[in-house]
């Protein structure tokens, strides 16, 4: 009888380790998903916010049509962009784009100074802050996952149940060097 016990202890323990494993597992997987939605609900803000921004610089500048139309094209790309990988190239030709339209805009002070103009570049330089702070809380979800499903005994229960390591979002590499400042 008692090695029965002995036995029967044993397996739920297992049991326990396992579920236990399992679950934290499934909890680090859907915060991973949701701090990835947060990066698109701010994107999809940033998205929102393009349209009104060049339609206030159209009235002013109306001959640049070349810097809105490469702000307008790769709005459109990166709302098509799958993945960390490709959305963050997205994103980045999007960021290049947008410091070409602010150029633009430089060389307008009516347009600088256009109250309208200055309210869509506050919003769009904190949903920018916004979209940074998105990026690096789903970088830390993705860390802290891809360590729970490497890591002893919860491996063992990621290779079982199909959990596979997630992308982080990564800037390019140009714009991980040093910023140029010329004067």
């Amino acid at each position: 009888m008692i090695p029965m016990l002995v036995v029967l202890a044993v397996v739920a323990v297992l049991v326990a380790t396992v579920v236990s494993a399992y679950n934290r597992l499934v909890r680090a997987r859907n915060n991973v998903d949701n701090a990835w939605a947060q990066i698109d609900v701010q994107l999809r803000r940033r998205y929102d916010l393009i349209p009104n921004l060049v339609e206030t610089v159209k009235g002013y500048a109306a001959h640049e049509r070349a810097t809105l139309e490469a702000v307008v094209a790769a709005r459109s790309q990166a709302i098509g962009a799958q993945g960390p990988e490709e959305r963050a190239a997205a994103e980045n030709l999007l960021s290049g784009a947008l410091k070409s339209l602010f150029a633009v805009a430089e060389a307008y002070p009516d347009l600088k100074a256009s109250a309208g103009f200055a309210e869509l570049q506050e919003e769009l330089a904190t949903t920018e802050n916004r979209i940074a702070y998105s990026r690096q809380y789903y970088n830390d979800a993705v860390l802290t996952y891809n360590n729970a499903i490497q890591t002893v005994p919860a491996n063992l229960v990621a290779g079982m149940t199909g959990f596979t390591p997630r992308e982080y979002f990564q800037a390019p590499g140009e714009e991980r060097g040093p910023v140029q400042v010329g004067f």
